[in-house]
Formats: structure tokens, sequence, C-alpha cells
């Protein structure tokens, strides 16, 4: 997408004093999808003066009650020849974003008002208005990878099992009250949930048959609650992580926790990973699956492939000291 410098001598528009005015902005029409029960910054007033002072004048603007209701609007932005869709919300709001985008020449920028805004966070994007927007506008534009599961697109991770269930049990009103301690309480209850036999397939090949409490698909490395799952994931590798966790008990799973914080997800005994471009998986029992955090309904099968540069982001400039291929 273009991007030309701004060179208008209009004065900035009235609003917070810090506001800073992008030295370039994309041309074409900018859209907002905000979902508004979420907060960041000084809220959607902020935001539209933010941009109204960086001279985004043809600007689309959606708010929505609920997350499922977001697609729409986006489908209609990309209608109304939108080239830079601004998602304001948290992990439900941009997978729900992402999935109407893929595919499109519509770039997305990330406003993280969520609670764990783990693709937000994946990318470096912080939960600051100003810099958030600064980035949306005038920042670098990165091709990463989708996963599609069970027909639906996700950026961050996909899971079923005990992953699955915590989503599903730390409800909206929880997450509210919590943040993320949410997730920690939730997973708690769930730690004696029982095994289920799953088979696993990769690419075609049979890779697991047994017991297990957890099975994961990763396109970054960091999951739900901050938990570094997946150590060598990259966005734009072309391939999906897979993860199956076979501890069961309080004790399995501190140990596999711990090892996931202190070490590598694989060197635990209760964890096997690998990465692939198609995964089928079969459940013995109906189980609860999710996508970025948000609970789906129980099913006995999941198929997932990988989407290779399906989606265009804003992302900060790297840092000097930062590697390359971070």
């Amino acid at each position: 997408m273009s991007t030309a410098t701004l060179t208008s001598q209009t004065p900035p528009a009235s609003g917070p004093e810090s506001a800073p005015t992008p030295e370039s902005a994309p041309v074409g029409r900018v859209a907002v999808v905000a979902h508004q029960k979420k907060t960041l910054g000084g809220g959607l007033d902020e935001l539209r003066t933010r941009l109204r002072g960086a001279g985004v004048e043809d600007l689309l603007w959606y708010e929505v009650p609920k997350s499922r209701k977001a697609p729409k609007k986006v489908r209609k932005a990309l209608k109304d020849g939108a080239e830079l869709v601004f998602v304001w919300g948290g992990d439900g709001m941009v997978q729900r974003c992402a999935d109407a985008l893929a595919g499109s020449d519509a770039t997305l920028a990330i406003l993280p008002a969520g609670t764990a805004n783990l693709l937000a966070t994946n990318l470096n994007i912080p939960a600051d208005l100003p810099e958030a927007v600064r980035i949306g506008l005038s920042g670098p534009r990165r091709t990463i990878d989708l996963g599609r599961l069970n027909g639906e697109h996700f950026a961050v991770m996909a899971g079923a099992g005990f992953d699955g269930e915590l989503i599903r049990d730390a409800d909206r009103s929880l997450k509210d009250r919590m943040g993320r301690l949410a997730y920690v309480w939730t997973g708690l209850r769930h730690v004696r949930s029982e095994t289920t036999r799953m088979r696993i397939k990769v690419d075609g090949t049979e890779w697991f048959t047994g017991e297990a409490s957890c099975v994961l698909f990763g396109n970054v490395g960091t999951i739900t609650g901050g938990i570094p799952a997946f150590d060598d994931a990259r966005p734009d590798d072309g391939c999906l992580e897979i993860g199956v966790a076979t501890a069961s008990g309080v004790l399995e799973w501190v140990r596999t926790l711990g090892r996931m914080a202190v070490g590598r997800s694989d060197d635990s005994p209760f964890v096997r990973i690998t990465r692939a471009r198609k995964i089928d998986v079969r459940f013995a029992e109906p189980m609860t699956y999710e996508l970025d955090g948000g609970a789906r309904g129980r099913v006995k099968r999941l198929k997932a492939r990988v989407v290779p540069a399906g989606l265009t982001v804003c992302v900060p400039e790297r840092r000097p000291d930062e590697p390359a291929d971070s």
C-alpha cells in the first residue's frame, strides 16, 4: 500500500496537547472499527482527534457492541475502499477483524484496548494510544501468516482441551474484574481435568496418538497469560507450530508451566512440539476449542492449516539492538 508525506499547513485539531502529528499518513481511505466497551488512553474521542490532527480527512467510523459484529463492518469498510483499518479492542476483536481482512489488500493497525492483547504484544505494539496511532499511520508494514481452523482465521493461537476450557470459563465479567489473573484463576480450576484420547496428523503423517490434556496451534511464540509456549515460532515462516501436552493434575502442570517460564517448552517431558502446514486432530470426546482467546463450540475434529502472508499489519520500527529475525 502506498504512502505519501502530508504537507498540509492546517493547524492541529483541538485535543490533548501532547497529540503528535505523524510525518506521514496513508493515501486513500482510513477506517476505524471499534469495540464500544473497550478503553485505551483518552478513549474513542481522543482517537478521532488524533486521526483528524494527523491529516486523516476521509475517515470511515464504525462502533460495535460485541466483537462478533465487527466482521460485517470490516467488509463494509473494504467495500467502501478502506486501505488502512484501525481495530480498537482486545484479542477477540482483532481476531474477528483479521478473519475479515484475510487475503485483502488492506492493512490492519492494532489499537490494543483489551485484556491480554496477544497479537499486539507479539508485534511489540504498546498499549499506548498516541504511539499505537503513530505506528498505524507511519510505521513499517509487515506481512504475516495466519492460521485457519475449521474455516476461521486466527493470528496468534488456537487450541482445545485445557486451553479451550480455560478460555471458555474466564468469562467476560471475570476478565473485566481480574484482567490476566482471570486466566490464572480458571487455570487452577482445570489442572485436574482428565485427559482425552487424541489422534493428530501433521502434513498427512500420523504424529501423535494417545491421551492428552491440550493441543495448541501457534502462529507466534507468546500465548494466553504471557506464556512463552512456542520458543521458535515466527509469524512469517509459512508454518504453524503445534504442541500437545500430556500433563494431568496439579504437580505435572506446575512442572510444565514452570519449564515454559524458565526454559524451553519442549524441554518438558509432558510436551511435544513440531511444525507443519496442515494439521488434523480427532478427539475421542467433544472438546471446547478457541481462537485467539475466544471460545467456540465443542467438536470432535479440528482441521488447521497455515495461510502464508495472509495479513498485512502495521508494526513499530525495529530497534537498533533488535535482531533482524525478530
